[in-house]
């Protein structure tokens, strides 16, 4: 164990955060899955094999990303970029249609999808912190810094939103967050969410999904007028954690997992609940908000710009994610098809959610070996006066 922990740098905390999340997966997993494995024909067994080899490729991830110094990802935010939006494009045009959404690309031979969304989240925030942090001086400058950061934040926004609007409208807001962090103007953020905000309109009106994002919004402010069977999914996952009472029904007694769809992704939240009461819902909630304590702790020590905007920026991520996909569960939000960060079964979500925390573990590790240095230093100075 000792060697174990030796080479694993960065806050001990958010590593102890990580494994709590994965334990809680698995047993999440095995115990939701029984409808997709009756579905695909194979044991339930399988299918948490399957997950379990996403959270330990997952887990080998983080370990390398958080080995990488947090500054070589300044290095290739262009590059993410440019690999990004001709992707996200490729997916809107040409990407795999799942429930009415395109939001995947079939990697050939391998029967498995890859959602570009998630590999955006990364590179617009990697991109945005290093614009950010490297045009502090000329941050006011129109020309130099903001129709560059605009542009990118509207164009990711505007390639994402029209088959993956909640994901879109998530990771506009924690680019604007960024932008209020980075001192960007008033003004100037003004202007980026009057874009955001056209361009939203753009798709609710002239969307191609604007007929389900609708129905969604009048069944979520309405549900009196919508017809019963599109309340389905939304009134199960309230009988699950009404059901779930304070203690819960004990791992792997949920009877809702056989009706709702999406038990082991979108709805995981509501199961978990349901199985572990009310106890286990407000463990998850202060799991999730430890996580965000820990993550400011390290954006406020953060001796450079870049690394307190990174890791500003892929925490109000995780979070705000975490928190839209649980508000969705107890009926505080429209359905939304978010996965529960590192909980949900899912494949390049936990993946990319494994990196952005190795990236994160990546900034808090060079804080540790700064302080360490210090020490070392004053530690000299003392001895040389003595």
């Amino acid at each position: 164990m000792d060697k174990i922990l030796s080479r694993t740098k960065g806050d001990r905390w958010i590593w102890l955060i990580v494994i709590l999340l994965s334990v809680i997966s698995m047993m999440a997993v095995y115990s939701s899955a029984g409808a997709l494995a009756y579905t695909k024909q194979v044991g339930v067994e399988s299918i948490l094999f399957k997950h379990m080899l996403m959270i330990f490729g997952g887990l080998a991830l983080m370990y390398i990303s958080h080995k990488l110094d947090y500054r070589y990802y300044a290095g290739i935010s262009k590059l993410l970029m440019v690999i990004t939006v001709p992707l996200l494009m490729f997916t809107l045009f040409f990407g795999s249609h799942i429930n009415g959404a395109s939001r995947w690309i079939a990697i050939p031979g391998t029967g498995l999808g890859f959602q570009t969304s998630d590999l955006a989240k990364l590179a617009l925030i990697t991109y945005l912190a290093r614009s950010l942090s490297r045009k502090q001086e000329n941050i006011k400058d129109v020309k130099q810094s903001f129709i560059p950061i605009m542009g990118a934040v509207c164009v990711v926004f505007a390639l994402i939103g029209p088959a993956n609007l909640s994901t879109g409208l998530m990771l506009f807001g924690v680019s604007v967050l960024l932008l209020i962090i980075g001192r960007i103007s008033v003004k100037q953020i003004s202007i980026v969410c009057v874009a955001g905000v056209v361009l939203l309109a753009c798709m609710l009106t002239f969307g191609h999904r604007k007929g389900t994002h609708s129905s969604r919004m009048e069944a979520f402010l309405h549900p009196e007028r919508v017809d019963p069977d599109k309340l389905f999914q939304g009134n199960h996952a309230k009988i699950a954690i009404a059901t779930g009472g304070i203690f819960g029904k004990g791992p792997g007694k949920s009877t809702e997992r056989n009706y709702l769809p999406e038990a082991f992704s979108d709805e995981i939240y509501a199961i978990i609940v349901e199985e572990y009461g009310l106890i286990g819902g407000l463990a998850v909630i202060g799991i999730y908000l430890f996580l965000l304590y820990r993550c400011i702790k390290i954006v406020n020590k953060a001796p450079k710009a870049f690394g307190a905007l990174l890791a500003a920026g892929l925490s109000f991520s995780l979070t705000i994610q975490a928190f839209a996909n649980m508000a969705v569960a107890v009926g505080l939000g429209p359905v939304t098809g978010v996965p529960l960060p590192l909980v949900s079964m899912g494949g390049t979500s936990i993946l990319f959610t494994s990196v952005a925390f190795g990236i994160i573990l990546s900034v808090s590790k060079h804080i540790d070996e700064s302080e360490e240095n210090k020490k070392v230093v004053v530690g000299e100075i003392v001895n040389v006066a003595a």
